[in-house]
C-alpha cells in the first residue's frame, strides 16, 4: 500500500509543477548591499496650527446660537447672539435725555435771539447777550455728549453679536441658548488651520529624527477600520521640538490635503528612525512555488533555483526591490526576466 501512495504524490507534484511554466529569463542582477532607511510605524494626531476662540464681548444671556460643531464658518460671520436687557433700558433713557436737551436747546435759542434783538435796539446789555450765547453753547455741547453716550450704548448692544474671528471649522460650542455669560467668555472654538500631524515618539529615537525627512502617511482610519486601506501619501517632518516630555520626543509632519481630516483624528505614519544595510533583488526575479519563494542564481555558469526568505519591498532609483533575509550573499548573480 505505501508504494502507490508515494507514486501518486510524485505524479501530483509533477502535475502541479507543470501548471506554472518557468519564466523567460534574460538578464542578470548582481546582489550588492544597499543602505535603506529603517521605518517605524507610529500614530500621528491631526491638529490645527491655530485654534482661536469666539468670545462674548458683553455680558448677558445667550439668545441664539447660529453655528454647531463641525460647521465651516467665515470670518466675521455671526456665531451667536447675546442680549442684555439693561441696554434697552439705557437706550430709552438716553433718548429721553436727548429729547429734554433738545427742548432746552430750543429755549436757549429763543433767549439768544431775544438778547440779540434787545442789544441791537440798544435796550439790552452786552452781558445778557453773552449769557444767552453761553447758555446756548452749553446746551448744544450737552446734546453732543448725550448723543455720544447713546452711541456707546448702541455699540454695546451691537456687540451682542458674537463674530467668528477666522474662517475655519467649528470644534466646540460649550454654551447653550439661555446660558448667562460674561464678557470675554468662550462661545465657540474655531480651527482655521493649517492642519498638520503631531507625532510622539520614544526618547530613544530623539537623535535619529531629522527635520526635513520624508515620511509615509497611511490611509484614514485606524487599522482594521473603515477607510484604513486608502493609499498612503507622502509627508515631511517640518519641526522637531527640542524639549522631551514624559520620555517622548515631539515632531510635526506636514501633509498635503489633510484638511478634510477630523481634528485629533489619529492615523498611521511611517517615519525613518535609522538606516540599515540589506541585500535585495528585483521583484520580478522571485518565483513562488508551493508557498516557497525562489530566485534563479548563476554559479560558475550553472543556473539553479535558490530558496529565499523575503523581507519588505522598497523602491530604489525607481526600481522595485525586495529584501532578501536569507539564501543569498553579496556578489551573487541572479537571473531576472
Amino acid at each position: 500500500m505505501p508504494r502507490p501512495i508515494v507514486r501518486f504524490a510524485a505524479v501530483a507534484f509533477a502535475a502541479t509543477t507543470a501548471i506554472a511554466p518557468p519564466k523567460s529569463w534574460a538578464a542578470e542582477f548582481v546582489v550588492q548591499p544597499l543602505t535603506i532607511a529603517e521605518m517605524k510605524a507610529v500614530f500621528g494626531q491631526v491638529e490645527s496650527r491655530i485654534v482661536v476662540p469666539a468670545r462674548a464681548r458683553i455680558s448677558g444671556t445667550v439668545r441664539e446660537i447660529r453655528i454647531h460643531e463641525g460647521d465651516q464658518v467665515r470670518e466675521g460671520e455671526v456665531a451667536a447672539l447675546i442680549v442684555d436687557d439693561k441696554l434697552a433700558l439705557q437706550l430709552n433713557a438716553a433718548d429721553a435725555k436727548i429729547e429734554a436737551l433738545n427742548s432746552q436747546l430750543e429755549n436757549a435759542h429763543l433767549q439768544l435771539e431775544r438778547a440779540q434783538q434787545l442789544r441791537t435796539s440798544g435796550t439790552g446789555s452786552q452781558a445778557n447777550l453773552d449769557t444767552a450765547r453761553m447758555q446756548f453753547e452749553v446746551v448744544t455741547n450737552q446734546i453732543a455728549a448725550a448723543n455720544a453716550e447713546k452711541s456707546v450704548i448702541a455699540q454695546s448692544a451691537r456687540e451682542g453679536d458674537v463674530l467668528a474671528p477666522a474662517t475655519g471649522r467649528v470644534l466646540t460650542v460649550p454654551v447653550t441658548p439661555g446660558s448667562v455669560v460674561l464678557a470675554g467668555e468662550e462661545i465657540a472654538r474655531i480651527a482655521p488651520g493649517p492642519y498638520y500631524l503631531r507625532l510622539s515618539l520614544p526618547e530613544r529615537h530623539a537623535t535619529e529624527i531629522v527635520q526635513g525627512s520624508d515620511v509615509l502617511v497611511g490611509g484614514r482610519g485606524l487599522p482594521h477600520s473603515a477607510g484604513g486601506e486608502a493609499a498612503a501619501r507622502e509627508g515631511k517632518i517640518v519641526k522637531v521640538y527640542p524639549e522631551i516630555a514624559d520620555g517622548r520626543v515631539i515632531a510635526d509632519v506636514e501633509v498635503a490635503g489633510i484638511g478634510d481630516y477630523f481634528v485629533n483624528e489619529r492615523t498611521l505614519v511611517s517615519i525613518p528612525v535609522g538606516k540599515r544595510t540589506v541585500l535585495a533583488v528585483p521583484s520580478g526575479a522571485i518565483r513562488t512555488i508551493h508557498g516557497i519563494d525562489y530566485v534563479r542564481a548563476v554559479n560558475d555558469g550553472t543556473e539553479m533555483d535558490v530558496a529565499v526568505i523575503l523581507g519588505e519591498t522598497f523602491d530604489n532609483d525607481g526600481k522595485q526591490l525586495v529584501e532578501v533575509l536569507t539564501g543569498l550573499h553579496a556578489g551573487d548573480r541572479v537571473v531576472t526576466p
